[in-house]
């Protein structure tokens, strides 16, 4: 109990000093203008926002405190521990600079993989020059007692690996909120599709072995009471130096993403696969990184197993995608619902994404001008007759329509209408595609 205390007594030092909310309120004001280009974009498209900035902010950081919480406790009862004079929060300066060359490279699989390998080079030719002392510039330098970036592999490793884990569950929770509608031209057919992106700011707590003062306030370390059996990963740190050392507290920020588009997928099953395919990663990453303090080899070889497992999950996620059937298409004889607007007629009808409209008042729907046509000549009284995605025809009614009102339904398009917002997808980044949607709604 005291391990999970104390990791949660370091959060809450992070998330109440001056500097660190500051930190939190810059980083909330970045979420809160890309926030309000999704709503923008929504509302553009959809008619009507799903949710409002503040509410799509307020979640990133209330859900990634409490996912931050989450992690920090399970790195604490792993026993994940880095030395004082290691530099681990290195990985999240690496990580910035790695988001300047691709911004996919932020990710802690890259900048986990330099880290440690540099660290492993350097212990290397430690170990294989003892006694070699070079002079530079008048200063004699002994290799054998190089001590910069002097990382565990294994708790390096692991701690991406959870960190990563706890991504994948942040996907599977939040990743679908801030969707956006999208379009695209494919054999000549309009299909639609759902454009994804969602950030968290994680406040972490690392333990640090050997530090002269607690970064968590007075004094010069922690006692932790230890469960049977910790620290139950194969660190590099043997109980009797963590019992004869001093315990610290590092507080961390860790910033995770996830970006993607769908054209084969509803948003729940998308984020389902993403986040799963992320969990099983970190899982795998975490279990694979027990392996590094073997020797030299399989440290090397953890080191690189991160960046090449990543870039397969990625390769794998990008080729289920390719090879799924188009789910958003209309065609002659029915009109795709791409997405419903809450609280709406359509929403109160029940009528789902992935519906299809045959008829409205017993006429057949041929494009979806003609449901606006049928819409505006009609009562406040009509019904629908609409296919759901197994197979089932059923009719829906609706008789509280007034002129007023919007129906609430984001058709798929047969063909490229003059005034549509019709954009074009081929590997662009997400941003791109909110730019070229609001450049065609503007001209």
């Amino acid at each position: 109990m005291d391990i999970a205390l104390n990791t949660i007594r370091g959060i809450a030092f992070i998330i109440t000093q001056p500097i660190i909310i500051l930190g939190m309120i810059v980083f909330a004001l970045v979420f809160y203008k890309q926030n309000k280009k999704t709503v923008v974009m929504q509302k553009m498209i959809i008619g009507e926002p799903l949710n409002s900035p503040f509410e799509l902010t307020i979640s990133q950081i209330v859900i990634g405190i409490l996912a931050g919480v989450i992690g920090s406790v399970i790195l604490s009862y792993l026993g994940v521990m880095f030395d004082e004079h290691s530099a681990i929060g290195l990985i999240f300066l690496v990580s910035l600079l790695l988001m300047f060359i691709n911004p996919r490279y932020i990710c802690f699989s890259y900048s986990g993989a330099i880290i440690g390998f540099i660290s492993v080079g350097l212990n290397e030719i430690a170990t294989l020059n003892k006694g070699v002392v070079l002079n530079f510039f008048g200063q004699t330098i002994n290799l054998s007692n190089i001590d910069i970036l002097k990382i565990d592999v294994v708790s390096l490793m692991t701690l991406v690996g959870v960190l990563h884990i706890i991504e994948g569950l942040l996907v599977l929770i939040d990743g679908k909120k801030g969707s956006i509608p999208v379009f695209t031209n494919k054999d000549g057919n309009i299909i639609g599709g759902f454009a994804l992106k969602r950030y968290w700011l994680l406040p972490i707590t690392i333990m640090v072995l050997g530090a002269t003062s607690r970064i968590t306030g007075t004094g010069n370390g922690i006692s932790i009471a230890t469960p049977e059996g910790w620290p139950f990963i194969n660190s590099g740190f043997s109980l009797a130096a963590i019992n004869a050392g001093i315990i610290s507290i590092l507080p961390l920020f860790a910033g995770v993403g996830y970006n993607s588009i769908t054209f084969t997928k509803n948003k729940t099953q998308k984020t389902l696969i993403s986040g799963g395919m992320i969990f099983s990663f970190g899982l795998l990453l975490t279990l694979v990184a027990q392996f590094g303090n073997n020797n030299f080899l399989t440290k090397l070889l953890v080191i690189v197993f991160a960046p090449l497992a990543h870039e397969g999950m990625l390769r794998l996620n990008k080729y289920i995608e390719n090879k799924g059937e188009i789910k958003y298409i209309s065609s002659a004889d029915s009109i795709m619902v791409l997405d419903v607007a809450p609280n709406t007629p359509a929403e109160e009808m029940g009528i789902k994404s992935g519906d299809k409209i045959i008829e409205i008042n017993n006429r057949k729907i041929e494009s979806e001008e003609q449901i606006i046509s049928i819409m505006t000549g009609t009562s406040n009284f009509f019904w629908f007759k609409i296919k759901k995605p197994s197979g089932e025809v059923k009719e829906v009614h609706y008789n509280k329509m007034n002129p007023g009102k919007r129906l609430g339904l984001i058709f798929v398009p047969l063909g490229v209408p003059k005034d549509s917002v019709v954009v074009k997808f081929d590997e662009t980044k997400f941003s791109d595609v909110l730019n070229k949607i609001k450049n065609k709604k503007d001209e």
